[in-house]
């Protein structure tokens, strides 16, 4: 279940052990859960030698939480899994941002993804795609007649489609994967079935694998601004002039690739760091979302949207890919990617897909306000200095300090500022 409140005002200043003490009581964590947390990494090499070949060892990352995020009417706090300073903390500050108008709303489809069958080696694929589609429900039949929990839940195959391509003639299975991300069942079924469509075709299966372009798999999300919400001063005037400034920086990235891949990144700095954070398939959502962008525009542009109504508030969407699941995958045998899903409270794989994305908007108009007037530096560095101050050598209890000064300086936050902080701290 989701949180009743996301502010957790002041968390950034709470110890990390007070920080999961928090979370452990207002996510009602188990104790397993809690002990996975507290190990940093909750993987052994026991489980790590089932999960990959070749294992030597394992390598942790940071785990935060982004907060202020209210979503459908629904609190959460949300886990991000990234080495990225000020990535946790803009997506907070825009969540925050959107109060007034309700926060984010989501959409999201049913969890349709699609296992593809190449054909080769057939003369007329015009008559050998009609008799693939007219016996359809054979091909469902079998694709659905192993045992199966999700086809049990109502899941399973529930559609064929073909398409022809060059000499190939490819056949689509489109499989309810219900809260799983579905992969590995979508690729036992595509083989199940192969050689009956080997039979109806006369042609030779080649390739019999899941897409992760999952086009029947789209997650939602809107948001509605206000220019107070968005000043620098919360002033209306502020605020329309930081409107019109974040307009132009989507305008550039909607026409220019060059733009759009940093400033798709910096949305998928969110999405992917979710992913990663709660077990998911990270690539595949990355490689799912980007192409997105060029099947759906017919080229390479934002994979957001903004524009400005009538009251001259500011609104955003997107519309993006997300085959993600709550049962399965790496999610069985992480025990941190458990307890990151019971702090996050989803009880369905839409509606992880629906954080998701209101996380990714969030992120991706965090980035377009920097940018648009102070500059992402400013407010990116003064995070990053305790990372600087770890370069430079500082120790455990000299790392605050360091950052304390350099941030209290006045000056353009560099290696050298802080190696000379350092140095003069120990003077």
């Amino acid at each position: 279940m989701a949180v009743d409140n996301s502010r957790l005002k002041g968390f950034f200043q709470l110890s990390v052990e007070e920080r999961r003490s928090i979370l452990a009581e207002i996510a009602s964590l188990s104790a397993e859960d809690i002990a996975a947390l507290e190990s940093g990494g909750g993987m052994n090499s026991t489980i790590a030698d089932t999960m990959i070949e070749n294992v030597y060892t394992t390598m942790t990352l940071p785990v935060g939480v982004a907060t202020n995020f209210i979503i459908d009417g629904k609190n959460f706090v949300i886990p991000f899994c990234l080495e990225e300073s000020s990535v946790i903390a803009a997506a907070s500050n825009m969540a925050k941002r959107c109060h007034l108008n309700g926060g984010f709303s989501t959409d999201v489809d049913e969890s349709m993804m699609i296992g593809q069958i190449q054909l080769l080696g057939i003369e007329d694929l015009k008559t050998s795609s009609e008799a693939v589609e007219s016996r359809a429900q054979e091909i469902i039949d079998l694709c659905n007649s192993l045992p199966s929990t999700m086809v049990s839940l109502g899941g399973g195959c529930k559609q064929i489609r073909c398409r022809i391509i060059e000499d190939m003639l490819i056949v689509h299975i489109i499989v309810d994967c219900k809260d799983a991300m579905g992969a590995n069942a979508v690729n036992t079924m595509a083989e199940l079935c192969a050689p009956l469509v080997e039979e109806i075709t006369g042609g030779e299966a080649r390739l019999k694998i899941v897409s992760n372009l999952a086009v029947h798999r789209l997650a939602r999300s809107t948001a509605t601004f206000t220019p107070e919400e968005l000043s620098m001063d919360g002033s209306l005037e502020s605020g329309l002039e930081v409107i019109s400034r974040i307009l132009d920086a989507y305008r550039f990235a909607s026409i220019d690739p060059f733009r759009a891949t940093t400033h798709n990144k910096g949305t998928m700095n969110a999405i992917s760091s979710i992913a990663l954070a709660c077990g998911q398939d990270w690539r595949a959502v990355e490689a799912s979302c980007h192409a997105w962008i060029t099947h759906h525009q017919g080229r390479y542009g934002s994979i957001t949207e903004w524009k400005q109504d009538r009251n001259g508030n500011l609104q955003g969407s997107i519309e993006i890919p997300l085959a993600v699941g709550i049962v399965g995958g790496a999610i069985s045998v992480h025990p941190v990617a458990r307890a990151n899903l019971s702090i996050l409270g989803v009880d369905s794989a839409a509606q992880l897909a629906g954080v998701m994305a209101s996380a990714g908007l969030a992120q991706n108009l965090a980035a377009m306000r920097a940018l648009a007037t102070s500059g992402i530096q400013s407010g990116h560095m003064k995070l990053h200095v305790k990372n600087m101050a770890v370069s430079a050598g500082a120790m455990e209890n000299e790392v605050e300090q360091v950052a304390k000064v350099a941030n209290e300086s006045g000056q353009r936050i560099t290696q050298s500022l802080v190696d000379g902080i350092l140095r003069s701290l120990r003077g």
